[in-house]
């Protein structure tokens, strides 16, 4: 037998792993390893080191202005009691969102979505990720419909499946993906499963899930996801073992702090 029917049989046994493309790489809150987390300065340093996405996290102030921020209070970023939620954007703008990353990002401010949407270069995406309800919908509407990009740069996602499902009939022409974690209990259990993640998906008509890249991801739950017709997208991934498991597995795009550092991995294998 020579080199090449062997090579042909191992394949066929799934002894040969097919080489498969490395997933689009999402920059997770911007280059947030390396800059304040959803800042205009972590998605410029993200773009400039070559992201394929980036991903933000989106809040409503009291005056209904969309802004990027995280966690549901101020405390860790800002040391100070409060929620964007309660506050107008005028004060939500004098916020110091940098200095807890050093002193170098002092002046760093919450961007507004349609700031954070202008940076965009052409070709790459935006992955918008909804911090509230269905209410934060009509001006999501509003300021994606306002940018000049593309209805293919701008994606949605959400762990509120009402306001995936929202946002997916009011943006008909943009994907939309819903978030999930994964929780086990005391027996081993794994929750969600994958069967519910695709039902209520298909449920909600959305495109895609967007999934812990930690949780119970094979190549079964994989090939349910896409039997049903959904990509599949996970976070957050800064382990390069992990992250060749996922392209192994054909997940359609990784979400990391370090984008630069692991294409560079990956490119590597």
């Amino acid at each position: 037998m020579n080199v090449l029917m062997i090579a042909v049989l191992l394949a066929t046994i799934g002894g040969v792993d097919e080489p498969r493309p490395t997933p689009m790489i999402v920059a997770h809150r911007g280059a947030s390893h390396d800059a304040p987390e959803n800042t205009l300065a972590a998605f410029a340093l993200a773009w400039s080191r070559g992201a394929d996405a980036c991903e933000g996290d989106f809040r409503l102030t009291r005056d209904g202005r969309i802004v990027a921020f995280h966690d549901r209070d101020l405390k860790r970023l800002c040391k100070r009691d409060g929620r964007i939620e309660a506050m107008a954007f005028d004060d939500v703008r004098r916020l110091d969102v940098g200095s807890w990353k050093g002193a170098r990002w002092r002046d760093e401010r919450p961007p507004t979505l349609a700031e954070v949407l202008a940076t965009v270069p052409p070709k790459k995406r935006f992955l918008i990720e909804l911090k509230a309800g269905p209410e934060i919908v009509p001006a999501l509407v509003r300021d994606v419909r306002a940018s000049k990009l593309a209805p293919d740069q701008t994606i949605v996602i959400a762990f509120d499946r009402a306001a995936a499902q929202e946002a997916k009939r009011k943006l008909p022409d943009r994907k939309v993906y819903w978030l999930s974690g994964f929780k086990r209990d005391d027996a081993g259990r794994t929750t969600p499963t994958v069967e519910s993640l695709v039902r209520d998906a298909k449920a909600a008509g959305v495109d895609g899930l967007d999934v812990d890249a930690r949780g119970p991801i094979d190549a079964a739950f994989v090939k349910h996801v896409r039997d049903a017709g959904l990509e599949l997208h996970v976070w957050t991934v800064n382990d390069v073992a992990l992250a060749e498991r996922m392209r192994r597995l054909g997940v359609d795009s990784i979400t990391t702090d370090r984008p630069g550092w692991l294409r560079k991995r990956l490119a590597v294998r």
